[in-house]
């Protein structure tokens, strides 16, 4: 090749091949034709294609590798139809009419190549020539292919700039003519006053009794004789007064139609000079005012009458607004007594319900009570056992029910901690699944990175399990019980809930079972306190309900979806915890017996007569120096004296000065001394942490003795540790 450009990959790709065991054979016996040729392609400065042959194998220089993308450098020195199969439709028919001495042109022809690895859409202008040989037959054919992409695209903006152009123009016109429409215009005139040429808008000119095909070849004269005989002088006037003195042209004035009606118009109006300062022409438009003439005589008319009417509508209005004041009474009557009427309803609901339950619960209790007396008496004290055992199986249910009460109405004290859900949902994975039943599937997913909650873990776990439980009763033959955790934003949108979403962070933990699911009517139920589906004596209905509190109060939202024979997923959200990360809690080690290792003294203070016998008892059995009050003013006298007392235990709902109070007086005296609060329900201690400071702990009525014996030893030994 002579004179071949300085660093050209085909050049190289020349060199490099073996050209023997190509279709061309050995390059040092190419013909002095297929030379020139390939010269030509290497050479040329816009992207050029090389077919040679009779199997069409190619050459092609750097600037058509850049249009063959991805199937350069394997597609150099092969034959077309091996490189390019998805072309040969288009091509074939080219190469055999080239082959046969003709040329073929195409302007921006349309192709889909593969440029890094991904389709691509390009505009190619083609020339395919034929290539003699020495003989002076057809050997080869020559591409040429220039890219159009970007004159193609600038033609297509250059278009839809000229369509804008020429679609602002059109809504000019239109705003124009709306807008004249708007307002009751007339039309518009420009009177040339040198020619005396006056024209104006086919409306103007029809209004005036000018035809409107002569609208613009007429003098001013032929358009005043539309205007009524009475106005026509002072039209005429007002005109050549403007144009004399330069000033503004406004009248109204009358167009006298040609079946004698009669509109009213307003034209407005000014005189512009040349350069030399002669008045050239007197442009203006008019508006129709004859609906605003009529409507002025309608309201002069009105004005005549004006009293007797206002007199006869007062009197209406008096009576309709007596009538409407009536209608008000009743209606907010009838308001009193559907909004009594649906409050007895729930409350009647309500307290039928926790009547049936406690008074189920009181029988057993006072049943067993009454025959542990009658046997005590007849001295069989040997079966009173199962009786005791009865009664207090009956009182664990009570207290269960007032705390689901508590939970409902979202007044249950909660100990927040932070947490890991996910490491909560682990820990009663066991407890799921045997609960749940062999003929039920437990699938467990837990999300990545799960952020953490803080919350009452005790209540979150009966919660979850309360959700496992309706899940497997609604699957007696067998399901899928899915339980889930996922962190989610929340904005209000995304769920529905009874009351409003503050958007946020949330952590999601799902129950999802696929039974036999609950109607619309039966899904609008579920949180009404003892509502329940499942057969008597197998439900409070109360679970839900109690899990809605929980989430409530926690700072979260509930959702539920059901559909019957598909299935109910219940999502609990609560809020993330931002910066605390939840601790890992060791197991608890067996803790010692929890009776008194030294005469510790304990003050308690308890207005209930019953419970206060029942913790002094304990105390004396425990080994504990007890000292009673009833109230708050009895006992700071025992706790202003020199009494050793270790420990204050005290109700919080005390008459009079509370339990709380009592205890920050007391600490005036005795800084750091430990206070165990005990609460069967107070509205200022529902949240432990805002309501319990450093050496203080709560226990909830009813508790068994052991709780409130390990709580008073655990405070005690505290004060010991801290002694050492």
């Amino acid at each position: 090749m002579n004179g071949s450009p300085l660093g050209s990959e085909a050049v190289a790709l020349i060199a490099q091949l073996d050209w023997a065991e190509s279709p061309l054979g050995d390059a040092c016996n190419w013909p002095q034709s297929l030379r020139t040729a390939v010269d030509i392609v290497i050479h040329s400065p816009m992207p050029m294609l090389l077919l040679w042959g009779d199997e069409l194998t190619q050459i092609y220089n750097d600037g058509f590798a850049l249009l063959a993308g991805n199937k350069h450098p394997q597609g150099f020195g092969q034959p077309t139809h091996l490189i390019w199969p998805e072309l040969e439709g288009f091509t074939g028919p080219i190469y055999s009419a080239v082959l046969a001495g003709q040329v073929r042109s195409f302007s921006e022809q349309r192709f889909v190549l593969q440029r890094n690895h991904r389709d691509t859409e390009i505009w190619l202008d083609l020339t395919y020539s034929p290539i003699r040989d020495e003989q002076g037959q057809v050997a080869g054919i020559l591409v040429t292919a220039i890219e159009t992409n970007e004159r193609r695209q600038f033609a297509q903006e250059l278009q839809q700039r000229s369509e804008e152009i020429l679609e602002a123009q059109q809504n000019t016109e239109q705003r124009l003519q709306l807008a004249l429409a708007a307002t009751d215009a007339v039309g518009t005139w420009d009177w040339d006053i040198a020619s005396d040429r006056f024209i104006a808008d086919a409306h103007f000119a029809q209004l005036h009794g000018v035809d409107p095909e002569r609208a613009g070849r007429l003098p001013i004269s032929d358009y005043l004789l539309g205007v009524h005989p009475e106005d026509r002088g002072l039209v005429a006037r007002s005109i050549k007064h403007c144009i004399t003195h330069g000033t503004e042209y406004a009248e109204e004035y009358r167009l006298l139609q040609a079946n004698d009606q009669v509109r009213w118009v307003f034209a407005r109006g000014r005189c512009y000079k040349d350069h030399h300062g002669r008045p050239a022409r007197f442009l203006g438009a008019a508006v129709d005012l004859t609906e605003r003439k009529h409507t002025e005589q309608a309201l002069r008319h009105l004005n005549d009458t004006l009293e007797e009417r206002v007199n006869q509508r007062t009197q209406a209005l008096a009576e309709a607004n007596q009538r409407l004041q009536n209608e008000m009474l009743e209606r907010e009557r009838a308001e009193e007594a559907l909004r009594h009427a649906q409050k007895m309803e729930a409350v009647g609901q309500l307290t039928g319900g926790i009547a049936h339950d406690f008074n189920n619960m009181l029988t057993g209790i006072i049943g067993s009570l009454d025959l542990m007396q009658r046997y005590i008496a007849a001295g069989r004290s040997e079966d009173i056992g199962r009786f005791a055992a009865a009664a207090v199986a009956s009182a664990h249910r009570a207290a269960a029910l007032t705390h689901r009460l508590l939970a409902f109405s979202r007044r249950q004290s909660l100990d927040r901690r932070p947490l890991d859900p996910n490491q909560l949902v682990a820990s009663l994975e066991e407890l799921f699944r045997r609960t749940k039943g062999a003929h039920i599937n437990l699938k467990v997913q837990l999300g990545n990175d799960i952020w953490p909650v803080n919350t009452d873990a005790s209540q979150l776990e009966n919660a979850l399990l309360n959700l496992v439980i309706n899940a497997r009763d609604a699957m007696p033959e067998g399901g899928q019980l899915r339980i889930e955790t996922a962190n989610s934003y929340l904005d209000g949108t995304d769920i529905i809930t009874l009351e409003p979403v503050k958007a946020g962070d949330y952590v999601m933990l799902g129950v999802c079972d696929n039974g036999t699911g609950m109607t619309p009517k039966v899904l609008a139920k579920v949180f009404d306190p003892f509502f329940t589906t499942k057969p008597i004596g197998q439900g409070t209905g109360l679970g839900l309900s109690m899990i809605y509190g929980f989430a409530q109060q926690s700072g979260g939202h509930v959702t539920i979806q059901s559909e019957p024979d598909r299935g109910t997923c219940v999502r609990l959200y609560l809020p993330r915890l931002h910066g605390t990360a939840p601790e890992k809690t060791p197991p608890e080690s067996p803790s010692e017996a929890p009776v008194a290792l030294h005469g510790e003294a304990v003050v308690v203070v308890e207005e209930d007569a019953a419970v206060r016998m029942l913790v002094v008892n304990v105390l004396d059995e425990l080994g504990y120096t007890a000292h009673q009050a009833a109230d708050a003013r009895t006992a700071l006298t025992l706790l202003e004296s020199d009494l050793r007392v270790d420990l204050l235990v005290t109700d919080v709902g005390l008459p009079g000065m509370n339990g709380r109070q009592l205890a920050e007086i007391t600490r005036q005296y005795r800084p750091g001394l430990k206070v165990l609060f005990m609460t069967a329900y107070a509205e200022n201690a529902v949240e432990r942490q805002g309501f319990l400071e450093e050496g203080m702990d709560m226990v909830g009525k009813p508790f068994s003795i052991e709780l409130l014996a390990t709580k008073i030893r655990s405070m005690i030994n505290a004060i010991e540790r801290v002694d050492a």
